[in-house]
């Protein structure tokens, strides 16, 4: 005997038949989460929500793994697993039969398609039997509590069916009490009240019948306000007359018309099928194939199924294909116990050629409720007032599937106090009022676990790459996976890779998703059908964009419109599910469009759009992409070259000063959009120079938020493009980006080959470019210890700069000078240099020229010897930076920082300082500021007399700065290791560390120390 798992009562594992210990209660929490998912992916985040709910603990995430470890331990003896998928969610491996709830509903679902009353009675005991208490016992979360409640109303369903089995059986003599004691625990549900009256009935006690209607009938008028449903009352007047029929049950298989497989029953059908007797149960055949949402259903059932004042409607809502219409049948079905007096459902057709009329929904529904063809009214007032009246007091639920607008469901719309209905539209519907519910494409693993449904495990597992491409190609959307599954069930014989290729090809894609009469592309296209000329063009337009999201700018400039004009479109196609809202934050909201319908838009754009408007839309894109990069980057005012690219941008936004009021939000937000924008450019039409000037103006932006793989892949691309076209003035800006960017990242001779060609290619060019390439030439040098040449150069970038009236380029140039004295001990004239940059940059407004003066000062003062000084420079440096989000640069200061804190006796703060520096230059993988801290580290380790942890970080940054080629600071460690030497006794390894640095000093012409 296999283990089995009990959720219907206390949470119980039974192996062989004996209970098994699982853990304490929180273990068998987790495991309890993970058994209403038998066999399926649950994320981590879900396990903590269904575990916890809103009282989370500290470590959580933490604590859970934990049991999850015990949980497979205590579960291993007989092979039962619990796995980690590749979505991050734990699948417990265990087939759902043997988990008492996934049991009860597949034995529920039997008996009600069972062939005779005796097969139905027995399934229904044998599902019911296997209740031991209430769901989830002991445990109270709000998940949990709502999956309870979902499981009670399906276990009190289950019990009403099997009353009305043996009802049909005969077997009213011993089920009064039974009966009775359920009309007390729910004395406001019909049907209860309405199989009470009738076993009373057949039982010769038609008094006591007649009594407990009345009881009922007095309790719903004081505690609801309303009389019996139409159902009650007619089971009363038969009894009142005492009808031989409802006395002589029939025991046979109640027809089709009468009770529907899949549907609870009602008072009506406990007796004879007579005409009379039905109750409307319009709702289609459940999907059986329905997987995931189980929140989203928990959510509907318990907005539907709540006491509530007045009539209740649920708008369900999402794009074609999404999975509405199985969700609002699902949902129906689930809750039908709730309306015992019925539920009609209509298609609207709402964005087919012929929507359905409400007039002739309403004459449907009449019918359905009784009225005879003949009576109902010839107009559209009397239908409404008619359907209305006869659903004031009852109690049913209404579903309108696929509705276009609020006109459509307004006059369907029932308005007695305990009805409910369920709208699903492609449209967000703002007129109405009510309840709203947006349905999203399926997770990666939902969408594999429908796959799953639709071809067996074995089939999908044998290639689950292609079954993972073929759920990844159809984006999410149900029915392009259903589709795709449906293609496949139907052809055995075909490979899973078959199919995953054929979704590959974007040409044929929207083609292949079609089986039958259900195809994608017809899905989509009465939504596009449905849409204005001026809406259809703008979606049109968005096809042509790059990347997975966008902002309403981009559209602007792709339609050369306004923003305003730009984001009221957007809002109509959000409102038909044809664009998705992503995140909002400060600078705006992100718009996606999901891949298959950009396939459909971009076809369609490529039909009714000649090429030369693309081309000149997505010019206007790379303009204003161009334009409001540059602004962002002068805004921070960060790059030392000051050169601006808005020459080059072709098209201007108004609202540009809107948009950049937080320039650095702004471009975190946009960063991979900008990248895209500059990609497709470099790949198109649209000219090399404005896709290498975006390029050129993200550089600032990269280099603040040290986005240095973004930067050099980018720039390499720009690089190509311009070479290829002979476009020399671009060669030379990139050039001269890549130079700046390879210096940072401690690539020296590269960046001397990139500044020296950006020289080659701007010569004939003003002295603007000249100036910037030759600055960071110099720098290079510098960083070499080549100082008379970082000295010539340093000069001659000064002199270009002032000839420019490039402020930021001259502070830079004289700042570089000012390290060379600082370097070569001319301390005095080191500071004198770096106040007037400091002066400079504040004159200017060049904030990161000011941090960077206030850094170098810091420097100067610390060679002082004035370390409070150096101190309260470095601290200004650091607040600086941080408020530019330049952490690169403001570690730079923090270094030193802690280093003059070491010197001044702050030993402890000034450690913390460096070891958090430590970690910044290694996350940005920065080898010169990984070796100044582990200099500065052995520094304040041989201040507490630590010779042999001194040694160890000093000859880290050796090894370091012999990489990067640095013989200046190689020195400066040599010296510190011949310290550590000393302070161990070591003296003949302290001499050799002092005779190598003094001979790269005499080779480089560098001072002693």
């Amino acid at each position: 005997m296999a283990t089995c798992f009990g959720i219907l009562g206390t949470i119980e594992v039974w192996r062989n038949g004996a209970p098994i210990d699982v853990g304490h209660a929180m273990q068998r929490r987790v495991l309890a989460a993970l058994l209403v998912d038998a066999d399926r992916a649950v994320s981590a985040d879900a396990l903590v929500d269904r575990v916890w709910g809103d009282t989370e603990p500290a470590y959580g995430r933490r604590k859970l793994y934990g049991y999850l470890s015990r949980l497979r331990h205590a579960l291993a003896a007989d092979g039962t697993a619990i796995t980690r998928e590749r979505s991050g969610g734990y699948r417990l491996a265990v087939d759902p039969s043997v988990v008492d709830a996934h049991r009860f509903r597949d034995l529920s679902g039997r008996a009600r398609k069972a062939g005779s009353d005796g097969q139905a009675e027995a399934l229904w005991r044998e599902a019911l039997a296997l209740w031991r208490g209430s769901a989830f016992a002991g445990v109270d979360t709000p998940w949990f509590n709502a999956r309870r409640r979902l499981l009670d109303g399906e276990r009190l369903a289950a019990q009403l069916e099997l009353v009305d089995v043996r009802l049909r059986l005969a077997q009213h003599d011993g089920m009064v009490s039974e009966v009775a004691a359920r009309a007390e625990a729910y004395p406001l549900d019909e049907r209860v009240i309405g199989q009470l009256i009738l076993a009373l009935f057949r039982c010769g006690r038609q008094a006591e019948a007649l009594e407990a209607y009345e009881r009922a009938r007095r309790r719903l008028a004081d505690e609801l306000g309303v009389d019996p449903g139409a159902a009650l009352r007619r089971l009363y007047e038969r009894i009142l007359a005492g009808d031989p029929e409802l006395a002589t049950p029939r025991s046979a298989a109640p027809p089709a018309t009468t009770k529907p497989a899949g549907k609870s029953g009602t008072v009506a059908n406990v007796g004879s099928p007579t005409a009379r007797q039905l109750v409307p149960r319009l709702l289609p055949a459940d999907q059986s194939l329905f997987v995931g949402r189980e929140d989203e259903v928990d959510e509907a059932c318990r907005l539907l199924g709540e006491e509530r004042p007045g009539p209740v409607t649920l708008l369900v809502t999402g794009p074609a294909g999404v999975g509405k219409t199985a969700f609002a049948v699902r949902t129906g079905h689930l809750l039908a116990s709730r309306f015992p007096d019925g539920q009609l459902h209509a298609d609207l057709r709402g964005f087919g050629d012929e929507p359905a009329e409400p007039f002739t929904i309403l004459g449907t529904f009449l019918r359905a409720l009784g009225i005879p063809g003949g009576t109902v009214p010839a107009e559209l007032t009397g239908r409404v007032h008619l359907y209305r009246t006869l659903l004031a007091g009852r109690q049913m639920l209404v579903v309108l599937d696929n509705a276009a607008s609020t006109q459509q469901v307004s006059d369907l719309l029932p308005s007695g106090v305990r009805c409910a209905t369920i709208i699903t539209s492609r449209t967000t519907m703002a007129e109405l009022c009510g309840r709203r519910l947006p349905l999203g494409v399926l997770d990666p693993a939902t969408g594999l676990d429908l796959l799953r449904e639709m071809l067996g495990r074995d089939r999908t597992d044998a290639d689950s790459g292609s079954a993972r491409s073929i759920v990844e190609t159809c984006g999410g959307l149900p029915l392009a996976v259903w589709v795709a599954g449906a293609r496949l069930a139907a052809r055995p014989h075909w490979p899973l890779a078959k199919v995953a290729r054929a979704l590959a090809d974007e040409q044929r894609k929207l083609d292949e998703l079609a089986v039958g009469h259900i195809a994608v592309r017809a899905s989509l296209e009465l939504t596009y059908q449905q849409m204005s000329a001026a809406t259809q063009h703008a979606l049109q337009m968005i096809a042509l964009l790059p990347g997975p999201s966008f902002a309403a700018w981009a559209l602007a400039a792709l339609l050369d419109a306004g923003l305003s004009e730009a984001e009221a479109v957007l809002d109509d196609l959000v409102d038909v599910h044809l664009v998705q809202t992503g995140s909002a934050n400060a600078t705006g909201i992100r718009y996606q469009l999901h891949d298959l319908v950009r396939l459909l838009a971009r076809e369609r754009a490529e039909q009714d759009v000649p090429e030369r408007d693309r081309r000149a839309a997505l010019t206007r894109l790379l303009g204003a992409s161009l334009y409001l990069a540059d602004l962002a980057a002068d805004t921070l005012s960060v790059d030392f070259q000051g050169i601006s690219q808005l020459d080059l941008a072709s098209w201007r936004l108004a609202a540009a000063d809107q948009l950049l009021a937080d320039p650095l939000a702004w471009f975190n937000d946009e960063r991979q959009f900008l990248i895209d924008v500059a990609e497709q450019a470099l790949d198109g039409t649209e000219g090399v120079a404005p896709a290498a000037g975006l390029a050129t103006a993200l550089t600032t932006l990269f280099q603040v938020g040290s986005h240095f793989d973004d930067w050099e892949r980018l720039q390499n691309r720009a690089l190509k493009a311009a070479l290829s076209s002979g476009d020399r003035h671009s060669a030379a800006k990139v050039h001269r980006c890549l130079g700046e960017l390879t210096t940072i990242l401690d690539r020296y001779p590269e960046a001397l080959d990139h500044f020296e060609q950006a020289l080659l290619l701007a010569e004939g060019q003003g002295p603007t470019y000249r100036a910037s390439a030759t600055a960071g030439l110099a720098y290079v040098h510098r960083l070499l210890g080549q100082y008379s040449t970082a000295r010539f150069h340093f000069e001659e970038a000064a002199e270009l700069a002032e000839s420019a009236g490039n402020v930021n380029c001259l502070v830079y140039a004289t700042n570089g000078l000012g390290v060379i004295d600082l370097e070569q001990g001319r301390f005095g004239a080191a500071v004198e240099r770096f106040t007037e940059c400091l002066h400079a940059s504040r004159a200017g407004g060049y904030r990161p020229g000011e941090a960077q003066a206030l850094r170098c000062l810091g420097q100067g003062h610390r060679a002082l010897g004035a370390y409070p000084a150096a101190a309260d420079c470095y601290r200004r440096a650091v607040a600086i930076s941080e408020s530019l989000g330049d952490r690169l640069s403001a570690t730079h200061a923090t270094c030193w920082l802690g280093d003059v804190l070491v010197r001044q006796g702050a030993h402890r703060e000034g450690r913390q300082l460096l070891a958090r520096s430590l970690c910044t230059y290694r996350e940005f993988g920065n080898l010169w500021g990984e070796a100044a801290t582990l200099y500065a580290l052995a520094e304040a380790q041989l201040a507490v007399g630590r010779a042999a942890l001194a040694r160890r970080r000093a000859e880290a940054a050796i090894r370091l700065w012999r990489q990067i080629g640095s013989s200046k600071w190689l020195t400066v460690g040599l010296d510190t290791l011949a310290k550590a030497h000393t302070l161990a006794g070591d003296h003949e390894a302290a001499t050799r560390a002092r005779d190598e640095a003094a001979e790269i000093r005499t080779a480089s012409g560098s001072p002693g120390p």
